[in-house]
């Protein structure tokens, strides 16, 4: 382990990332989950080795901060004493029920399996940048809908019996559809998309690909075998050249530059979200009670996807004593504990909630996505995570699950890179302020970052003030205005 990763790559086990306050690696264990032992195991060596700090990301990976290039070594060593199988090459992910949620569709995991085995067999993995990834879904209580992907594979069921619906590059709302197919079609369809991802280089992404590729890969299982889909590529000539694009224009306050095209999934460096997996909650929240087919899964979550390492290992050890025999990672920064009786969970989720863990779907922290910020990380230009608890902590009663806000140490956007109805970023001027926008955009207004929170404040008891009956936070908030939000802001 003599290179670090650069930024936006995957801090992997094998290769971590430099960040503020050292070096961050990411693991994604092979079995999809770990027993309690094996996650104590994980914090005491993040303990000894790190900075105390563990994450779990949007889209459902583990992190452990604040490492030396000497203690990542040891940490790496004492994930393989553990007997802890780490996943690389292209993420093929299902969701974290996979296999035992009764209201599943179909089980993803033999597909998922056929899809890895072959992106190998082509060769394919050294060719596709660290970003591309594939999500087979299964459906269900903990669907993947919020977690882009470049080639998205949904179960659905027909009269043939399950199909499979392929969709590239976003989310269940944003990806382009493509065709709804058999099994095999499904897993041949995927690898051909990635092949010509590949043939485009590293720094592609399905959302690359032309209409005529796009329009091959729907209609090939109809027409001809997919030894043909190779040829339909910029190499063979049939393809214009995508690498010219409108030249980029000036801001206005609140807009964004991209904001119509689809990102890849990033790498969550300093905690970041991989670029794709939405806060939506609480639809489809993993926080709650989930019935499977054997016993009962509960849900918690870690606020802004962090926590001290000794917290995770009470709510570990607590959870080994009640009867918990895995624990797997979910999407939405949550942790979900399998084999529990109604009782068990009951008694799980109120000592959770002593330790500071979020354990209702209506927290008003599931709301607000923040990256560490300063000064954990070295672009951060405000404490993210400190101004998050203290807007959640004296506006609980202004959320609703409408309203979403983003806080950014940067104007990278890594917690949160599509809109939200509020964003606060830091610059050089302090915490800038937009409205129904992204980090990038032009702030509306500032104020010094370390007042932010009692701007924000004020912006929301105006939306309480002025809300109709029945209206939604964020239908208050539009009627309020970018204008109108931003000189609330900035009242002292």
């Amino acid at each position: 382990m003599n290179t670090f990763s650069r930024r936006g790559a995957c801090p992997a086990l094998s290769a971590p990332m430099q960040t503020g306050d050292g070096l961050l690696v990411r693991l994604n264990p092979v079995a999809g989950g770990l027993v309690p032992k094996l996650l104590i195991g994980l914090c005491e060596s993040a303990l000894r080795h790190g900075n105390g700090i563990m994450e779990v990301t949007a889209r459902g990976s583990l992190q452990i901060r604040g490492l030396t290039a000497d203690s990542a070594r040891l940490l790496a060593a004492e994930v393989d004493a553990l007997g802890i199988a780490v996943r690389s090459g292209v993420p093929v992910e299902v969701g974290p029920l996979a296999g035992i949620d009764p209201q599943e569709i179909a089980d993803p995991r033999p597909l998922a399996e056929r899809i890895s085995a072959a992106i190998e067999e082509a060769g394919l993995t050294p060719r596709l940048g660290p970003k591309v990834s594939v999500v087979v879904d299964g459906g269900g209580q903990l669907a993947m809908d919020a977690v882009t992907a470049d080639v998205r594979l949904r179960a659905v069921r027909a009269d043939a019996g399950v199909q499979w619906s392929v969709s590239v590059a976003g989310d269940a709302r944003s990806a382009k559809p493509l065709v709804t197919v058999d099994e095999n079609a499904a897993r041949s369809i995927a690898v051909a998309a990635l092949r010509m991802v590949a043939e485009k280089g590293r720094e592609a992404h399905t959302r690359d690909l032309s209409e005529r590729q796009l329009a091959s890969l729907a209609g090939w299982h109809s027409v001809a075998p997919l030894s043909v889909l190779p040829d339909i590529s910029p190499s063979r000539g049939e393809i214009g050249s995508s690498a010219a694009g409108p030249p980029r224009k000036t801001l206005r306050i609140g807009e964004s530059r991209g904001e119509g095209i689809i990102s890849p999934p990033e790498g969550e460096m300093s905690g970041r979200t991989e670029r794709g997996a939405q806060e939506r909650q609480p639809v489809g929240s993993p926080i709650g009670l989930f019935n499977l087919d054997n016993g009962y899964a509960l849900g918690i979550a870690l606020p802004f996807g962090s926590m001290p390492a000794q917290n995770l290992i009470d709510l570990a050890s607590q959870a080994s004593h009640l009867g918990v025999t895995e624990i797997r990672l979910a999407p939405g920064r949550a942790l979900l504990f399998l084999g529990l009786t109604p009782s068990a969970c009951a008694s799980l989720q109120a000592f959770a909630a002593t330790l500071g863990f979020v354990t209702a779907p209506a927290d008003p922290r599931t709301s607000i996505a923040a990256c560490p910020g300063a000064p954990a990380c070295a672009s951060g230009r405000i404490a993210a995570r400190a101004i998050a608890e203290t807007i959640a902590s004296q506006n609980a009663d202004l959320f609703d699950a409408s309203l979403t806000l983003h806080i950014s140490g940067c104007a990278k956007g890594c917690a949160h890179p599509g809109a939200a109805a509020l964003t606060l970023v830091g610059d050089e001027n302090g915490a800038g302020l937009v409205v129904d926008g992204t980090a990038k955009a032009l702030p509306a207004g500032y104020r010094p970052g370390y007042d932010a929170a009692r701007g924000i404040g004020g912006i929301l008891a105006a939306v309480r003030g002025q809300r109709h009956p029945g209206e939604t936070a964020a239908a208050c908030l539009a009627r309020l205005g970018a204008a109108g939000a931003a000189e609330i802001y900035r009242q002292d």
